[in-house]
């Protein structure tokens, strides 16, 4: 069977990702937010799991992650949340978080209920390559699961090969070393890692993330990469907004 990421990364258009934290604004958004995206013409949602020591999140994914750790999310709220979400969604729906909740879990359990949700695959930016195709990497595969691995500017030629020869799915393409949400707009510099990332050919196609706040950035991200992730600026507008205008964000990006 294919994994909807593959099927997804096949289809004639740049694609759109979006990030949530999962529990945030309220517990009990979760469900309506991931409906909502797919309604607007969403290719993909990266469900945040929440975890007290973000390494890679800007100050906006952290405060909402905070903010849903006190709402009481856990992973196992979360699992039961998802529970019956592939009775109404059919894009590809993928876990972002750390390593440690997973491993908590149980990384056998936690893969086993992800893949009767129907979960796609995992984002974990603090699980290393090498522990993963040592020790996780049969379990991933047994339960359908793609592991989705991260790339920066600084990330060497030869490293980035090693990832997109273990990778299936697509490359998270970091776009600068920093922070989430911490960027405004794309200078010479990202333009240039963006084409430099292309004419390496990868097998995998890459998505973007890390500074895509509105129509602009998308466009200049998804030049040379076949969509990209946006999460801070998104987060944001759920704060301000709230959760019903959530079809007025994704108007404004396409």
């Amino acid at each position: 069977m294919t994994n909807r990421i593959n099927d997804k990364m096949q289809e004639n258009k740049k694609l759109l990702s979006i990030y949530f934290t999962a529990g945030y604004p309220s517990i009990n958004d979760t469900v309506q937010i991931i409906q909502d995206l797919e309604n607007s013409g969403v290719d993909m949602i990266e469900i945040g799991l929440p975890f007290s020591d973000p390494l890679a999140d800007g100050p906006t994914i952290q405060e909402s992650s905070t903010a849903a750790l006190k709402n009481g999310m856990t992973t196992e709220t979360l699992f039961e949340q998802l529970k019956d979400i592939r009775k109404s969604v059919t894009i590809p729906l993928i876990i972002m978080g750390y390593f440690n909740p997973v491993l908590q879990y149980g990384v056998e359990a936690f893969c086993k209920k992800c893949e009767e949700i129907g979960i796609d695959g995992l984002i974990l930016p603090d699980l290393p390559l090498d522990v993963y195709e040592a020790e996780y990497k049969s379990i991933f595969k047994k339960n359908g699961l793609i592991n989705v691995f991260l790339i920066t500017p600084q990330t060497s030629d030869e490293r980035i090969q090693q990832i997109d020869e273990a990778s299936d799915g697509f490359i998270y393409m970091v776009s600068s070393a920093s922070v989430t949400g911490s960027k405004e707009g794309f200078g010479n510099e990202q333009t240039a890692y963006f084409e430099r990332i292309a004419a390496m050919n990868l097998k995998n196609p890459q998505v973007v993330g890390f500074g895509i706040k509105d129509s602009e950035t998308f466009q200049t991200a998804t030049k040379n990469a076949k969509g990209a992730i946006i999460g801070s600026a998104f987060i944001k507008h759920l704060t301000k907004e709230g959760v019903n205008a959530i079809p007025e964000f994704i108007q404004t990006i396409y």
